[in-house]
């Protein structure tokens, strides 16, 4: 049996801290799914097809990694695809509370899915989409913050 995961997020900019909570989860399941998240409380940098591009370009040595979108409820999307853990990244920075109530609705939402957190490694553990947005509108490089093919796509927005 494939054992699948979803690791979500609005991915904008995809962080070497994404990355790197990304590819340790691939030691711990066959398939991940990296879901763009929709989300219509903020105003991103890139389009969602922009990001999936980015993304799949970023992976596609990756055949364990699929890219896709969602527009809703994330534990609807891990119904209808039959994904059964969702992954996420803990950073010290206050992260629990809010991943706690978010991981302990979602299984009330649907009791089979269980949500896997991984702590950021300390390099990273300060990076976050909304710093390295700040940075980069304030023409700082963020090269050390974003994966290659990322870094590419800012240099060209």
């Amino acid at each position: 049996m494939v054992k699948k995961a979803v690791y979500a997020g609005t991915f904008d900019p995809f962080t070497n801290g994404h990355d790197d909570i990304l590819k340790r989860a691939l030691n711990l399941f066959d398939e991940i799914t990296v879901l763009i998240a929709v989300s219509p409380s903020k105003v991103p940098l890139f389009s969602v097809e922009q990001r999936t591009e980015m993304l799949e370009e970023h992976f596609k040595d990756e055949s364990r990694v699929k890219v896709d979108s969602w527009d809703g409820l994330l534990v609807d999307y891990a119904k209808k695809k039959s994904i059964d853990t969702i992954i996420r990244g803990l950073r010290p920075t206050g992260d629990f509370e809010v991943e706690f109530q978010m991981a302990s609705m979602n299984n009330k939402l649907y009791p089979e899915i269980e949500t896997v957190f991984l702590m950021t490694e300390g390099q990273n553990y300060y990076i976050s989409s909304s710093l390295v947005k700040e940075v980069y509108k304030h023409d700082g490089d963020v090269s050390e913050f974003v994966p290659n093919v990322i870094n590419s796509w800012l240099k060209k927005a």
